[in-house]
C-alpha cells in the first residue's frame, strides 16, 4: 500500500478466510470502508461493486450538506447497481455488503452508513463510535432487553439487519453531519477489526502511534494477533490545518483494488439475502452459505427464540441460586447442629448455669443456650471460681459438666 501524510488505507484477508470480501477507499476527500458478503464468489463482488460506485463522488463539494446528499444518494446507487448485478448473474444471487463513509467538507464530516462496519472518532486522547451497529443483537440493547455485555456473546450478534443488496430498493441509511477540527483522527473499519479487538486497544494504538501508515498498520495487525478469523480493513484520516488529508492519487484496497470478475459456478446453491444477514462467528470456520433462511417472520422467530434463550437463562440462574441457598442451609444446619454436641459451664442470673452450644456467636444469632440452671450462686463461689465461671469453662460432655459445678460449689 502507500498512502500520503495524513490518511492510510490497508486491508487484510486475515488467517482463516480464503478470499478478502472486504474493500476500502482512501481519496482526496472520500474515505469508504465496505464489507462484502454473499460467499466466495458474491461478498467481494459486492463490496467491490460498492466502493467503485461511491467513489465517484470524491470531489469537492460546496457545502456539508451538499456532501452528505451526495454520499446517501451514491449508497442508494450502489444498492440499484448491486440488484442490477444480480439480476443479469444469477450466480451471485445472495450477495450484500455493508458500507461506512465519510466526505469531508473544510471543517466538517458528511457521513453515511448502513451495516456493521464502523466510524470511530479520536479526539482528545479519547476514542468514540460514531454510527450504531445495525445488527440484530444492538437493536436489543437499544431496547434494553440486554446489556453490551451479552451482546458480545449472543449467539446471534453477527444477524444483520441492514445492508445493500438486491432485496430493498431504497434501504435506509444513517447519514449525518459532524464538525470536525484539528488534531481528530478518523478511523473506519470492518468488523474484522471492531469485533476482535477492543476499543481500549484501538484508543492506545491512535494515542501513541502518530503516523498514520503506521497507526493503520498497527490496529490491522491486532487483529491478526488475535487469529484475525475474518477480513479486516482499516482506513484512517487525520485532520490538520491544511484541509487536505486525502491520497493523490487515490487509494484503494481490498477486493475493489482487483477488476471486478464474475465466475458462475454450476454447482451454486442459489440464495436469497433476507432482511437479516449473518456474518461469520469468531469461532467458526469461514462458511460460503452462511445465511439465514428468507422468511417474513424471520425476525420475529429471533426475537421469540432469543426470549426463550433469556428465560432458559433466568431458569439456570434461579435453579443455580435455589442449589446454593439449599446446600447453605444444609451447611448451616450441620454446623449448628456440630455445635450442640458441646458443653460449657457459665453464668446466667447471677447462677452457675450449663450451656449447650459453643460460646461464639455468628452475628446476632447465639450458638449456645442454657440448659440447665443451677441454684449455686456465683457469689458463693470463691474469687479465682468466680472469674473462671464468668470466663466460662468448656467440658466435654454434659455428665462434665455437671462434674464441673459440683467442684465449683464445693469449693474446689
Amino acid at each position: 500500500m502507500a498512502s500520503t501524510h495524513n490518511s492510510a488505507a490497508v486491508s487484510d484477508v486475515g488467517k482463516v478466510r480464503s478470499n478478502n470480501q472486504d474493500s476500502g477507499y482512501a481519496g482526496r476527500y472520500l474515505f469508504i470502508v465496505a464489507d462484502g458478503m454473499g460467499g466466495h464468489a458474491g461478498g467481494d463482488v459486492a463490496s467491490a461493486i460498492a466502493v467503485k460506485r461511491i467513489a465517484e463522488t470524491d470531489r469537492l463539494y460546496t457545502s456539508p450538506n451538499d456532501a452528505e446528499f451526495a454520499l446517501h444518494s451514491a449508497l442508494l446507487a450502489a444498492n440499484s447497481l448491486l440488484a442490477e448485478t444480480v439480476f443479469e448473474h444469477g450466480e451471485l444471487t445472495g450477495m450484500g455488503t455493508t458500507v461506512s463513509g465519510i466526505l469531508r467538507v473544510d471543517d466538517h464530516i458528511a457521513i453515511a452508513h448502513i451495516g456493521d462496519s464502523r466510524i470511530y472518532l479520536f479526539r482528545g486522547a479519547t476514542l468514540k463510535q460514531v454510527t450504531a451497529d445495525h445488527t440484530f443483537v444492538q437493536r436489543l440493547v437499544d431496547s434494553g432487553r440486554i446489556t453490551a455485555d451479552e451482546a458480545a456473546v449472543h449467539p446471534r450478534r453477527s444477524v444483520l439487519m441492514r445492508v445493500l443488496g438486491d432485496v430493498d430498493a431504497s434501504p435506509e441509511i444513517d447519514t449525518t453531519v459532524m464538525q470536525t477540527r484539528p488534531g481528530d483522527r478518523w478511523l473506519i473499519c470492518s468488523d474484522g477489526l471492531s469485533s476482535f479487538v477492543d476499543d481500549s486497544k484501538m484508543q492506545a494504538v491512535l494515542a501513541t502511534v502518530s503516523n498514520t501508515e503506521e497507526a493503520a498498520n498497527r490496529l490491522v495487525k491486532e487483529s491478526l494477533d488475535q487469529g484475525a478469523p475474518d477480513n479486516v480493513t482499516v482506513v484512517l484520516v487525520d485532520i490538520d490545518d491544511s484541509g487536505d488529508s486525502g491520497h493523490v492519487p487515490p487509494l484503494t484496497v481490498g477486493s475493489a483494488a482487483s477488476p471486478v470478475i464474475f465466475e458462475a459456478e454450476a454447482v451454486r446453491r442459489p440464495m436469497r439475502l433476507p432482511s437479516l444477514l449473518l456474518h461469520p462467528l469468531k469461532v467458526t470456520q469461514p462458511d460460503d452459505s452462511h445465511f439465514e433462511p428468507e422468511s417474513d417472520d424471520y425476525l420475529n422467530a429471533l426475537i421469540h427464540e432469543d426470549n426463550r434463550r433469556a428465560r432458559r437463562r433466568r431458569t439456570s440462574w434461579l435453579i443455580f441460586i435455589a442449589v446454593v441457598l439449599a446446600l447453605a442451609v444444609a451447611a448451616a444446619i450441620v454446623s449448628y447442629q456440630f455445635t450442640q454436641r458441646h458443653y460449657f459451664v457459665g453464668v446466667y442470673g447471677g447462677q452457675v448455669a450449663i450451656f449447650q452450644g459453643v460460646q461464639q456467636d455468628i452475628g446476632p444469632i447465639s450458638l449456645s443456650h442454657v440448659l440447665e440452671a443451677t441454684t449455686v450462686g456465683v457469689e458463693q463461689l470463691t474469687p479465682f471460681a468466680q472469674q473462671s465461671v464468668e470466663a466460662t469453662i468448656s467440658a466435654d460432655s454434659l455428665a462434665d459438666a455437671h462434674r464441673i459445678v459440683d467442684q465449683l460449689a464445693n469449693g474446689r
